[in-house]
């Protein structure tokens, strides 16, 4: 009887990356950088497909273009630019054409309104007239052209490329196209030719907070609009597993403030930007809690992995992306959050993994002196790390105190 000399196929993995705006981006590369290290078989500059939506859609661009996750580390946020820099700021620059536009349009739009309501006083009062003044509003408060002249940069040197048809590995950037509403995924045929800058650019303009971005006459923005990961493009694509990591997730206040990262009542005296984020995280993490669910049914011979951080943790929300100190300590919280997450998972992960030819390293795990700087550099832990586990330490050594003098307390009696 003849043997089969078929070869079976090697599984295909995949990347999905959420959104989260600047700090969400900072917060996938910690997270990252934990799972390049502890994934023995897996090269996050050679996964087989790619996909990324706002800021995961920056980083996802960058690992398909050869940028590993220790780079990545030492550009966005210790601002270690290898060949140029690159500052958060890029991401608010006020949209003064949009601005300008809308300035120029107020004399034509009042000229309308005065003849509306001379045309027809019973129809509208005056001041009912004059709510047309609503489109003066401007489309975006700020205008993230810079982005993409920064990634243009980035991608057309050092033997990187600009242009989805040239990449090693599929990289679908996804998009929410504003007339029609539907998702676009840059990259895939038909909209493989729009520059790899450019798809991200689109794919990160948050609507209000950015202007609409204009690619081939089309106007895009923010692809969370319709999913937070987008995870079935990868699926779609013949991915076998997908790790996904999603950072946008929306603060459990009650909880927060049990954990002791918060006061009472923080969130709303917070005023209005950090309630809208809140009020967004939550439409979206509902959106991808119902997505996760409808993978297993419509994929129920493949694997998706999900990491994102823990809802009880005010830190992240509040941090702040223009300090320095600040992003260190947000990559270096994601880092340490996907370590203890793989570590108290790991029993049911190594199966999973091992299908795949993934193994995962316990040891580097279970290292309890490791951080982003040590393994990048081998320095002497950040202070706020160190002074967080003498803390602790000093808490564990109070405790053992008392129980000991509880203890011979007892035996006096």
């Amino acid at each position: 009887m003849k043997q089969s000399t078929e070869l079976k196929s090697a599984p295909r993995i995949g990347l999905a990356l959420g959104g989260g705006g600047p700090l969400g981006g900072i917060y996938e590369i910690g997270a990252l950088r934990a799972l390049d290290e502890a994934l023995d078989g897996l090269d996050f500059n050679n996964v087989d497909v790619y996909v990324g939506v706002n800021s995961g859609s920056f980083v996802a661009a960058n690992l398909a273009n050869q940028v590993t996750t220790a780079q990545l580390c030492r550009i966005f946020v210790r601002s270690e630019a290898e060949v140029h820099p690159f500052h958060p700021e890029v991401f608010y620059r006020p949209a003064l054409r949009e601005y300008g536009n809308r300035l120029l349009a107020v004399p034509k739009l009042i000229s309308t309104a005065i003849n509306r309501f001379v045309n027809n006083p019973y129809d509208q009062s005056l001041l009912e007239a004059m709510t047309i003044l609503a489109q003066a509003a401007p489309a975006g408060l700020f205008d993230n052209e810079g982005l993409h002249d920064y990634l243009r940069r980035a991608f057309t040197m050092l033997g990187r490329t600009n242009d989805f048809r040239q990449l090693k590995h599929r990289l679908y950037v996804v998009a929410a196209d504003v007339e029609s509403t539907e998702a676009v995924c840059f990259g895939a045929p038909g909209f493989d030719h729009v520059p790899i800058s450019r798809a991200v650019q689109a794919s990160t303009a948050s609507p209000g907070l950015y202007v609409p971005v204009d690619v081939d006459g089309r106007y895009y923005v923010d692809g969370t609009l319709r999913k937070g990961l987008h995870a079935s493009v990868a699926f779609e694509d013949g991915a076998d597993l997908v790790l996904a990591v999603n950072p946008q997730v929306p603060i459990d206040a009650s909880a927060a403030v049990r954990a002791g990262t918060m006061q009472p009542g923080d969130l709303t005296r917070s005023g209005m930007p950090n309630l809208l984020s809140q009020m967004f995280r939550t439409m979206v993490y509902s959106r991808m809690q119902s997505g996760i669910a409808q993978y297993a049914r419509d994929y129920p011979d493949k694997d998706i992995l999900l990491f994102e951080p823990t809802r009880d943790d005010a830190k992240l929300f509040f941090s702040n992306v223009f300090s320095f100190q600040s992003r260190r300590m947000v990559c270096e919280h994601a880092y340490q959050m996907t370590r203890r997450d793989l570590l108290s998972r790991a029993d049911e992960l190594e199966p999973k993994l091992a299908k795949y030819g993934i193994k995962l390293r316990r040891d580097r795990l279970e290292d309890e002196q490791r951080t982003i700087s040590t393994s990048l550099y081998g320095e002497l832990l950040p202070l706020y790390v160190a002074k967080g586990r003498k803390k602790q330490a000093e808490k564990g050594k109070l405790a053992s105190g008392l129980s000991n003098v509880t203890h011979l307390f007892s035996r006096a009696q």
